[in-house]
């Protein structure tokens, strides 16, 4: 199943974080706090303004991003885990 985002929203897929260490001491996975990177999967038309004309999304599919950490709204799709963010939650593209 494939899904395509509305509007200006931008659908992605969290970037997996290298295990983390404190000195000697390894941090379980369960006290790891979820990556605030992401690479872009889909993105949505753009936003539709009053007037009828449409804004293009800056963002485009392959992108790796960085967003807040309360941001977006997760979603589950063929047991993959995703992300849904408004184009305006996304702080920065990583080049």
């Amino acid at each position: 199943m494939e899904l395509r985002p509305l509007h200006d929203r931008i659908l992605v897929k969290r970037l997996e974080e290298g295990e983390q260490k404190q000195g000697s001491i390894i941090i379980p996975d369960s006290a790891k706090e979820k990556p605030q990177q992401a690479e872009v999967v889909a993105v949505g038309s753009g936003k539709l303004l009053e007037s009828g004309e449409r804004i293009a999304v800056d963002i485009k599919a392959g992108d790796r991003i960085l967003f807040g950490k309360y941001s977006g709204a997760d979603v589950k799709i063929d047991g993959s885990e995703y992300l849904i963010l408004r184009e305006d939650e996304v702080l920065g593209v990583l080049e």
